[in-house]
């Protein structure tokens, strides 16, 4: 391959899917330092409605009506939830469970009804994404990287992804201490004065606009992975909060270069003439770097000495 073939073909979907790993990545860290990683799973499915409704008000995907139909979107999942928790009486889980399983279905209906298989919004990129459609035809050498008229025409998922990614970096440096007080001790929090409930809204709703913007590259389903994945290799590694962000930003990238890579380079290998979708594999590199992880993470050993200092 030609450095103006990797120009065209290859780097915008590798940048977009470091963007997606990073950006949910992030987020995912803070589900997790919460205590609310089942929600990510939650929102990752219930936005589909919202994109569907987006699409079918506009005719298009243009990215505002579907980030907004995602948001409300996500909004309704977090009221029903809760709804379902106290009327039913059910533990977190089973209420996300039912929440996010009906809304995922009803979005999937939607797409069929509203004919959006017609710009290519279809089943298949509901469940894998279209990171190997995101080309960039415009490349013609190393000049087009600071090439204004070039650089216009980069595909708009890319521009959605490095928009959200600012976002979420703007916001964890704005609110750096309120979230470390929300996600370590809320209850000192509203001691002091400090409400933790727009945090979490906040925060939800940032979800929720990740996974518009990761939707197109690794569909939203394995948007999960993104989410989850990154932040829970992290938390094996360390347990400091600054270093929790930064290794989850660093597995996020290297989960969505090595599975873009092998998902090429693997099946080339063996002869097939037909790679791997890129999304998949990177679904596959989460879970493989969460068992490098538990297997290098230096709470093994603490772990095993506290266990066998119990008395049998």
């Amino acid at each position: 391959m030609t450095l103006v073939e990797f120009l065209q073909l290859d780097l915008v979907p590798m940048l977009a899917a470091v963007l997606a790993c990073v950006t949910c990545g992030l987020l995912g860290s803070l589900l997790l330092l919460t205590r609310n990683s089942m929600m990510g799973d939650a929102i990752s499915h219930a936005v589909l409605p919202g994109i569907a409704a987006g699409f079918w008000l506009t005719g298009s995907r243009a990215a505002l009506p579907m980030v907004a139909g995602a948001m409300a979107a996500a909004v309704l999942a977090v009221v029903l939830i809760g709804t379902i928790r106290r009327l039913a009486r059910l533990e977190a889980g089973a209420a996300m469970g039912v929440v996010f399983s009906g809304l995922f279905a009803l979005g999937l209906l939607m797409l069929v009804w509203s004919g959006a298989d017609r710009v290519d919004l279809d089943l298949d990129c509901v469940l894998y994404g279209v990171l190997e459609t995101l080309i960039w035809p415009a490349a013609t050498g190393p000049a087009s990287l600071v090439d204004a008229e070039a650089l216009a025409l980069l595909p708009p998922e890319l521009l959605l992804l490095a928009g959200m990614f600012a976002v979420t970096v703007g916001m964890l440096l704005l609110f750096w201490k309120e979230l470390r007080l929300a996600a370590f001790d809320p209850g000192f929090g509203v001691v002091i004065g400090f409400d933790p409930r727009p945090l979490r809204a906040l925060l939800m709703l940032l979800i929720a606009a990740a996974c518009v913007a990761a939707f197109w590259a690794v569909g939203s389903i394995l948007v999960i992975a993104a989410l989850i994945g990154p932040a829970a290799i992290a938390r094996l590694l360390t347990d400091r909060y600054a270093a929790q962000f930064a290794l989850s930003a660093a597995a996020g990238a290297a989960i969505a270069i090595a599975g873009y890579g092998l998902a090429a380079l693997l099946p080339a290998a063996f002869g097939a003439a037909q790679g791997f979708n890129a999304a998949g594999m990177i679904a596959v590199m989460a879970g493989a770097g969460f068992a490098l992880a538990a297997a290098a993470s230096p709470y093994r050993s603490i772990r095993r000495r506290r266990a066998a200092a119990l008395p049998a």
